[in-house]
């Protein structure tokens, strides 16, 4: 049976991820560091629905590297990552902290790359490991007000791409999904007026499901896309490209 990592298990995008990957069949580690009650809700719903599978709730604080080690033990067979963690900060570049540069960093590069270094003779074991990262439109088009979030989103695509050719022999793709605008939690505090300034911008005329995102993930997840590595697929309605 095969074993998936989510990190941000607890994020709506992580969510939706968690169930779809179980939905094909993988049992799951579910990653969370504040939200533990909601990463256990939907870890109980999984085990009820799919109760062959194996789900587990692990928690990781991503901005301390004491907890990598210790975190890295307690994974047995891990045949898939998906890096679904993160956040960004709306400011100007000379409004950034060099403490808030630092952390949006590690979350989003540094911490992934330390766990994909200690997980890689797992992920080779099957000859079919998955690495999917959540990057963002931004990464590919960038954005004003968030040009340090749109860089280390940039920096995942560039990464995944340079390790792809790196583990391609080992049987580990490594790819990542774009999406654009999302219709998630985080987009609560949007006007009705910035809404819809937002929607017309898009050529779709909305925002993204989060299921639409966890579809990406799981073609790339799938035996069917062994062929495809070092891409990065936008899911944007094609807004921004």
């Amino acid at each position: 049976m095969k074993t998936a990592l989510v990190m941000g298990a607890s994020g709506d995008i992580g969510g939706a991820i968690c169930r779809r990957l179980a939905r094909d069949g993988w049992s799951l580690y579910c990653h969370c560091y504040r939200n533990e009650r909601k990463v256990l809700k939907i870890v109980s719903e999984l085990r009820e629905t799919y109760p062959h599978q194996d789900f587990f709730v692990v928690c990781l604080d991503m901005l301390d590297y004491r907890e990598i080690a210790p975190f890295l033990e307690g994974l047995f067979q891990v045949d898939g990552v998906i890096f679904a963690a993160g956040f960004t900060k709306y400011a100007l570049l000379s409004q950034h902290s060099r403490q808030e540069m630092a952390n949006l960093w590690q979350i989003h590069m540094e911490t992934p790359l330390l766990l994909l270094a200690g997980l890689e003779s797992k992920l080779r074991q099957s000859g079919h490991g998955r690495v999917v990262f959540i990057g963002s439109v931004y990464g590919l088009s960038g954005s004003a007000m968030e040009t340090v979030y749109s860089g280390v989103k940039g920096a995942q695509q560039s990464f995944a791409k340079a390790y792809a050719k790196e583990v391609a022999t080992l049987g580990i793709t490594v790819n990542c999904v774009a999406p654009g605008a999302v219709a998630t939690a985080m987009n609560e505090d949007f006007t009705d007026s910035e809404m819809t300034t937002l929607t017309e911008e898009i050529p779709l005329a909305r925002l993204a499901t989060t299921n639409e995102i966890a579809a990406a993930v799981a073609y790339l997840c799938s035996e069917e896309a062994q062929y495809t590595t070092g891409v990065t697929i936008p899911v944007t309605g094609g807004w921004l490209l």
